[in-house]
């Protein structure tokens, strides 16, 4: 089955040549869109498996696009794709719900094999920005939460296996590295994940990974 992808971005030579290449790789490409109202209603039309976003948009800039998105759809997976290695903005967009952040420094390759991966929930970084993003999940776990207590007797119970997945979730592993190491296939690490995300009544990897700082559990 093929993975479907919208390609946002404002400069038309940028994000035809992007979606091209995406559709010679063999995804398709449902939908494109220039500015941000525009890029709101084509996904919600078109839903894409994964959305390649540009932050710098003309009506509504990127980080709303994604936030609005998914929210309407968490199934939605994000990968911006911007001219911005800014910490500020990388760090804007993941806590806006993007999956992963690359540059438009990238090769085509890098690009295709991060749209393969973000499809299947996998967190894509451009070397150097993944540890920034781990260190910012570090910082907000320091905060306190406004999440409701999950200690109580009442708390949800995590099996041995979903505790080890989230453990190296925290840790900052791919789910290609988590499957590798506990020597399990890439679709039972995703099992896990959906489990304990719905288990803990969280929404993405974000508040995932928060949850587990919290509790110590990159530590061990």
């Amino acid at each position: 089955m093929s993975i479907k992808v919208m390609v946002v971005d404002d400069h038309p030579m940028w994000r035809d040549a992007v979606a091209r290449d995406l559709a010679e790789s063999g995804f398709e490409v449902v939908a494109t869109a220039g500015d941000g109202d525009q890029a709101v209603r084509r996904a919600k039309a078109a839903a894409p498996d994964v959305l390649v976003l540009d932050l710098n948009l003309p009506a509504k800039p990127g980080v709303q696009v994604c936030k609005e998105l998914v929210g309407h759809n968490p199934a939605l997976r994000v990968l911006v794709l911007s001219a911005s290695g800014e910490h500020a903005d990388v760090l804007e967009a993941v806590k806006s719900g993007a999956t992963g952040y690359l540059l438009k420094s990238a090769s085509t390759e890098e690009l295709l094999d991060a749209v393969r991966r973000t499809a299947v929930g996998d967190p894509v970084f451009t070397p150097g920005l993944a540890g920034l993003v781990l260190g910012e999940y570090r910082r907000l776990a320091s905060e306190p939460a406004p999440a409701a207590d999950a200690e109580g007797p009442d708390a949800p119970r995590l099996t041995d296996r979903e505790t080890e997945v989230l453990r190296l979730v925290a840790k900052g592993l791919s789910y290609k590295q988590i499957a590798e190491r506990l020597v399990i296939s890439h679709r039972t690490v995703q099992n896990h994940v959906q489990n304990t995300l719905g288990k803990l009544q969280l929404h993405n990897r974000v508040e995932l990974v928060r949850y587990a700082i919290e509790r110590g559990l990159d530590d061990e």
